[in-house]
């Protein structure tokens, strides 16, 4: 069973999820998000209108006793090429021992991964959940956040938070900060037989692209983060879309690009994109069109904090111990040169957070895949981890 879950799209693997969640035994709601999410100090910049979007929420025992939150995200990145995937992007195949497909990797393997592991869990031993043990599925991780900070606004907390991210069974504990920026470069527009006359507005996005460049190559120039555990390269500025032109024989008059930028945790999201606007208007201020045709900057999703659990922290040292029982070896604390949900209950919400998820291989590349076995494994360590969680509540989690 298959449901392409892009932005704005997540309704039918919602049902999916909430259809899954009822057979387990889970009391099931849907959490819609308010239309005015995007007015929050925390929201990124909404994709698209919240009508008929929604999270989906599952929680099963009485509350009465500590409370844990598993939180999965089921939105997806486009796949907008599917001619050079392997097989369709959006029809699940497996092949030795591997699951492809768009969001086979990030996340819905770790969406199955924590389903299978409540399975197991109050298929054998229902009595353990000795409090709140809840599901959360959400929207837009990808891209803004906003649904889990729907969820968290609507007071859908827990004593701490586990997000079954991909991270190949091990603890990721840190992320880094990311904004996303909207960029429109303005050119002169004419007929190609007047190309030499006209300013073509691809030529002069290049030229903030180089300043973009510039950018990640001095903030790269010296990373101070322990969490990224020796990362010499963390802060990409990547161009995630170009577009410019309507026809071969004209000048392009306009050329619009999103970027994301990925930053130092010591920044705010404020001085980030202050960062970029300095970048790209020094180079501006050298070129003699760009200097009079500046180009418009506005945010355009993202504006997410870096974060950071410390690994002692007790969520870290039973999602640790729990993977070692289960597997016989300790599992690794990393970093990522990326951000997720985590962010918001460790930043704003007085929640610890970490992220613990099935190997995977190319998310949001072609022919994105997932471990089979490792949702299984992935799995084991979390049912250890929950029993532990209420059978032996932490003491000191804050």
């Amino acid at each position: 069973m298959s449901a392409r879950s892009t932005v704005g799209d997540e309704g039918p693997a919602q049902d999916l999820v909430a259809e899954e969640l009822e057979r387990l035994g889970l009391d099931v709601r849907t959490l819609p998000i308010p239309a005015s999410i995007g007015n929050d100090p925390l929201a990124g910049v909404p994709q698209g209108p919240y009508e008929d979007r929604s999270d989906v929420l599952g929680t099963f025992g009485d509350g009465d006793g500590p409370s844990l939150l598993l939180n999965g995200h089921i939105d997806v990145v486009p796949a907008d090429e599917p001619e050079v995937w392997t097989a369709p992007p959006f029809a699940p195949r497996i092949e030795a021992g591997w699951l492809y497909g768009r969001g086979s990797g990030d996340m819905k393997g770790g969406v199955a991964m924590a389903t299978l592991a409540i399975e197991a869990l109050l298929s054998l031993a229902p009595d353990v959940v000795r409090g709140s043990l809840s599901f959360l599925s959400v929207i837009e991780e990808e891209c803004t956040g906003n649904g889990t900070l729907a969820a968290a606004r609507a007071g859908v907390l827990a004593d701490a938070v586990l997000l079954p991210e991909p991270t190949d069974l091990q603890l990721l504990c840190a992320g880094i900060g990311v904004v996303w920026l909207d960029v429109t470069v303005e050119g002169r527009s004419a007929h190609a037989q007047s190309a030499d006359t006209a300013v073509n507005a691809i030529d002069a996005a290049l030229v903030v692209m180089g300043a973009l460049e510039e950018l990640e190559h001095e903030m790269n120039a010296n990373v101070v983060e322990p969490a990224l555990n020796g990362a010499t390269h963390p802060y990409n500025v990547n161009v995630g879309i170009m577009r410019a032109g309507d026809w071969g024989s004209s000048v392009p008059a306009r050329a619009r690009m999103t970027v994301r930028v990925g930053h130092p945790t010591a920044w705010s999201t404020d001085e980030a994109e202050r960062r970029v606007r300095d970048a790209i208007d020094a180079v501006c201020a050298d070129d003699p069109w760009l200097r009079e045709h500046p180009p418009v900057i506005r945010p355009s999703g993202f504006r997410a904090e870096g974060y950071a659990l410390d690994p002692g922290h007790t969520l870290a040292r039973r999602v640790a111990a729990a993977h070692t029982e289960a597997h016989g070896a300790p599992a690794e604390v990393v970093g990522a040169p990326s951000t997720t949900d985590a962010r918001l209950y460790l930043n704003h919400f007085d929640a610890p957070a970490l992220c613990y998820g099935p190997r995977v291989r190319r998310i949001h590349g072609i022919d994105e895949c997932v471990e089979l076995d490792s949702i299984v494994d992935g799995a084991r360590t979390l049912a250890r981890f929950v029993a532990g969680w209420f059978t032996d509540p932490p003491e000191d989690l804050r």
